[in-house]
């Protein structure tokens, strides 16, 4: 079978209606779509991202994919309909018409088709990788073979709006301080292209000394309304070789190494990702995943290389008999509070628990630091923006007030 993108019109109404099924082909979509009151009268088939198929150019494709926060949503749904003892293929098609984004609802058709087919739930998931992570999957894939796939997809739900959560006061605390230099660059921007070029048009004529921060400022206004392009290309140029640098590996290590040994910021990064990182391990371990494919699993939430190297080697050393604390207070990379937690709970066997209180205990921490941070940068942004904007204005006008008291 296939994924159809339909368009039709309600045969009782007249209006326009469209979204997807799964046919055999566009007759069989037709003699679906008929059965339901509706006339077929355009039909394209989905390609399968991975495949050979042609894919249409979606410049806003970007706005149509699923957040962390509607899949949370879409999840809890479907435990409450498993719960409530809907089959699993109904229960799929039934999020499939209330679903708005046409990404999920697209993968939902998908999936309940492979249902239909026989294929396990966790199975049919991994096909759509960019929806539903490793560790959806495989928290999946535990639910299924324990039984408890509501309770499953219920923990799964709880721990996603968790991470939406966690990163939306990250994304909110920062926004004020990042749009003010966004402004204040702009404004500068203005009075250096626009304004200080006529003022230093009449200094010139005026024949007049001017003071060395004057001179300054009329040259560096200068440079940039006469090589704004130039600035603009380095910039543009400097973005991109520096984000494909970051992409090699060696890149990749030493940036990661680079953002966690930064003052301030550098502690705020480890505490995200420690937190993130105990979050998800004690989320697996809840459903059944075992601890060393959990592991595996919860490095790459990290989304930071050199601590993916100390889980890495920790594997190594659970592997050959070591606990799981010991490879990690060698890294000296991990708080000495996380692998003292991590110690206790091996030993009194609530590793889970004692995970789970190390991730609240570090998104509170992560909370408090950001309000700080954002309650510091505000202020010194301001007096940065004021210096800059104080600064062009005294460079303009203290040689007209030297030229008054002159000609006076």
């Amino acid at each position: 079978m296939a994924v159809f993108e339909y368009r039709g019109i309600q045969i009782a109404s007249g209006k326009p209606v469209k979204g997807y099924r799964d046919a055999d082909n566009a007759k069989s979509l037709r003699t679906i779509l008929r059965k339901d009151g509706i006339l077929l009268t355009q039909a394209t088939e989905e390609q399968e991202q991975g495949g050979g198929g042609k894919r249409k150019l979606n410049l806003f494709a970007f706005m149509q994919r699923a957040s962390i926060s509607e899949v949370a949503i879409m999840t809890r749904q479907l435990a409450t309909l498993v719960r409530a003892g809907v089959p699993l293929v109904e229960s799929v098609g039934a999020l499939t018409e209330q679903v708005e984004k046409e990404q999920l609802k697209r993968v939902l058709t998908s999936v309940r088709e492979t249902l239909n087919e026989g294929t396990s739930f966790a199975k049919s998931l991994e096909a759509h990788p960019t929806v539903f992570p490793p560790l959806y999957v495989n928290m999946v894939a535990a639910g299924e073979a324990s039984g408890t796939l509501e309770a499953v997809l219920e923990r799964l739900s709880d721990f996603m709006e968790g991470q939406a959560r966690l990163r939306g006061k990250v994304t909110a605390a920062l926004a004020y301080p990042v749009l003010m230099m966004i402004i204040g660059t702009i404004m500068v921007g203005v009075l250096m292209v626009a304004v200080v070029p006529k003022v230093a048009s009449i200094f010139d004529n005026l024949g007049h000394a001017l003071p060395w921060y004057t001179r300054f400022l009329m040259i560096t206004s200068g440079f940039i309304a006469g090589y704004w392009w130039l600035i603009i290309a380095v910039g543009v140029g400097g973005t991109i070789g520096f984000r494909r640098w970051k992409k090699t590996p060696v890149g990749k290590l030493k940036w990661d190494t680079f953002r966690l040994a930064v003052p301030v910021f550098g502690r705020l990064t480890l505490l995200v990702s420690v937190a993130r990182f105990a979050r998800t391990l004690s989320t697996l371990l809840s459903s059944g995943v075992q601890l060393l494919q959990a592991m595996e699993i919860g490095l790459h939430v990290l989304e930071n290389q050199k601590l993916e190297a100390v889980i890495s080697e920790a594997i190594g050393s659970i592997r050959g008999g070591e606990s799981i604390s010991e490879p990690l207070k060698r890294s000296k990379q991990f708080p000495p509070m996380v692998t003292h937690m991590i110690a206790v709970g091996e030993k009194t066997g609530q590793l889970e628990q004692m995970l789970e209180n190390v991730s609240r205990a570090y998104e509170a921490d992560v909370e408090t630091r950001v309000v700080a941070l954002t309650s510091l940068l505000e202020p010194m942004m301001i007096v940065l923006l004021g210096g800059v904007v104080g600064f062009i204005a005294m460079a303009i006008l203290m040689p007209l007030i030297q030229m008054n008291d002159l000609v006076q």
